[in-house]
């Protein structure tokens, strides 16, 4: 194809359910010539606003029918898309087939649709779009001669172009690959969708033969890990509101591949928090994490673990976030990214002294976020539920002869509910509702028990009559020897090693109480 070829635009098919922008796009059509075909609702917009429109039922001369379903299904229209200027012309004469230049389609909203708490399956099968994604298809295909917007981000671009006598073919060829992903990404809406129904209703366990995930790019990232990687930021349809994907900024540089990263795991960490929690967050791990009676004294409890790893940490609260916290979080430490559920107008007036600081406000907070969890290796993909679920349907089982008291039990299960957030090898301290000390990503378990140990030492916080929580369970006693040094009382683990009973007896030998979960928490 001949980039510099332009093909002039006489006859354009209007039919969009997002209306935003029609009215003046069409409008510069018309001013440039262009005779305008539409259907439905999309041709009384257009008439209302006082533009002459033809409607699909009078150029086919075969009305609309069965409530709409049917009415672009028709020679006359799909003719016109497909036909080939000069090979078809002949064809198209004998049948009465006028050639259209344009197609301008957008869907019927069948994601905001499902989105609804309330949506029935016979609405969302309703809003599957049969006609649009075939007329979609037909111009995309015949982009040598045809041009196709699904878009409204491109109708004051196709405007100037038709303006100044057509569309090249560059442009039709970046429009039809759009169009392509478009209803790509809308097939694979409808799969995903139809494919959690029946999941929900028992009817299959497994994960689906075929992964339609629909992920549309939100930001364009100036670089991915390191500066010689590409990477752009994409949302799954119909992402949680409470996510890192949809929260809102509200100030600061553009966000890194890295910051949303660390981002993601700081929120999903302190979202398993009831009580007012912060965590802070350093290359992929939570570095301190605490809580506390308000947002600020778990902020004071999760810095004191590490400050050092801190400065330039991701921090997030579970709890709005006012002036004062935020005036000490500013003058304190240097911070990358700072989310909360919502962040009041004097506190954006004190964080605008540091106008770099990126401030996300995520609405209110749940437990965890569940769906599916995807990792990408060289030509693939791993997915996988996410990780949401804490302990065993059977709860907590004492290993050892005496078991924890109330307040060494609620220390146990803050230290595991922070431990599933940290890379493994995990093992991570903790006391009086705050952390210790967090050894994490080691090859060795027992190594990541020691580097905790001296991470408390350099934080100058001591380690005795804390707990640790391990996220896999503990094959040997040499990681009960290591806490045991430490002065450390009890132990969470999940329990299920061969040599169980053998790292039971050395707690005991040891006087530390051990607890099982019954469930593991490896974090890749």
């Amino acid at each position: 194809m001949n980039d510099s070829h332009v093909t002039p635009v006489r006859r354009a098919l209007l039919s969009v359910s997002d209306k935003t922008g029609l009215e003046d796009f069409a409008r510069s059509l018309a001013d440039a010539g262009v005779e305008l075909l539409s259907t439905g609702g999309t041709a009384r917009a257009l008439s209302a606003a006082g533009l002459a429109v033809t409607e699909v039922a009078d150029h086919t001369g075969f009305p609309e029918i069965m409530g709409g379903r049917v009415k672009t299904l028709h020679p006359r229209i799909h003719g016109g898309i497909l036909g080939r200027r000069g090979e078809d012309a002949e064809a198209m004469a004998e049948h009465g087939i006028d050639p259209i230049d344009l197609v301008v389609v957008n869907l019927y909203p069948f994601r905001e649709t499902v989105a609804r708490p309330d949506v029935t399956r016979a609405d969302a099968i309703e809003n599957i779009d049969i006609g649009g994604p075939a007329m979609v298809r037909a111009a995309a295909k015949n982009q040598a001669d045809v041009g196709v917007v699904t878009d409204p981000e491109d109708y004051a671009t196709v405007a100037a172009a038709v303006a100044a006598g057509g569309l090249d073919a560059t442009t039709r060829r970046r429009l039809a690959t759009k169009a392509f992903r478009h209803t790509a990404a809308y097939d694979g809406a409808i799969a995903a969708w139809l494919t959690e129904q029946e999941e929900d209703s028992g009817n299959d366990d497994a994960l689906p033969e075929q992964l339609e995930t629909g992920f549309e790019r939100v930001l364009a990232l100036r670089y991915g890990e390191n500066p010689h990687q590409r990477a752009a930021f994409y949302a799954a349809p119909n992402a949680p509101a409470n996510t890192v994907t949809r929260a809102r900024v509200r100030q600061g540089k553009a966000l890194s591949f890295n910051n949303i990263a660390d981002a993601d795991t700081a929120l999903e960490c302190v979202k398993q928090f009831d009580e007012p929690a912060c965590v802070i967050v350093k290359h992929a791990n939570p570095c301190g994490v605490a809580i506390g009676a308000d947002a600020a004294s778990a902020y004071e409890g999760a810095y004191a673990t590490d400050p050092v790893s801190a400065f330039g940490g991701i921090i997030a609260f579970n709890q709005p976030l006012d002036a004062a916290l935020a005036k000490t979080l500013i003058e304190r430490q240097f911070i990358e990214v700072l989310l909360a559920p919502s962040v009041d107008e004097d506190a954006l007036r004190v964080l605008s002294a540091k106008p770099n600081v990126r401030v996300l406000e995520t609405g209110s907070l749940g437990g965890m976020t569940g769906g599916l969890d995807y990792r990408g290796v060289a030509g693939g993909l791993l997915v996988q539920d996410r990780d949401t679920l804490l302990i065993a349907d059977d709860g907590l089982r004492t290993a050892t002869r005496t078991g924890p008291d109330a307040a060494t039990e609620r220390d146990l299960l803050f230290a595991w509910r922070v431990c599933k957030s940290v890379k493994s090898n995990a093992i991570v301290y903790a006391r009086d509702g705050a952390t210790v000390g967090v050894g994490a990503g080691q090859m060795s378990r027992v190594n990541s028990a020691r580097i905790a140990i001296h991470k408390a030492a350099d934080a100058g916080i001591p380690t005795p009559g804390s707990v640790i929580a391990s996220d896999a369970f503990i094959p040997f006693r040499d990681v009960l020897d290591v806490a045991a040094g430490a002065g450390v009382k009890a132990v969470i683990q999940p329990g299920g090693s061969v040599r169980d009973d053998e790292v039971i007896a050395a707690a005991e030998e040891l006087g530390i109480i051990m607890v099982f979960t019954g469930m593991r928490h490896f974090r890749h």
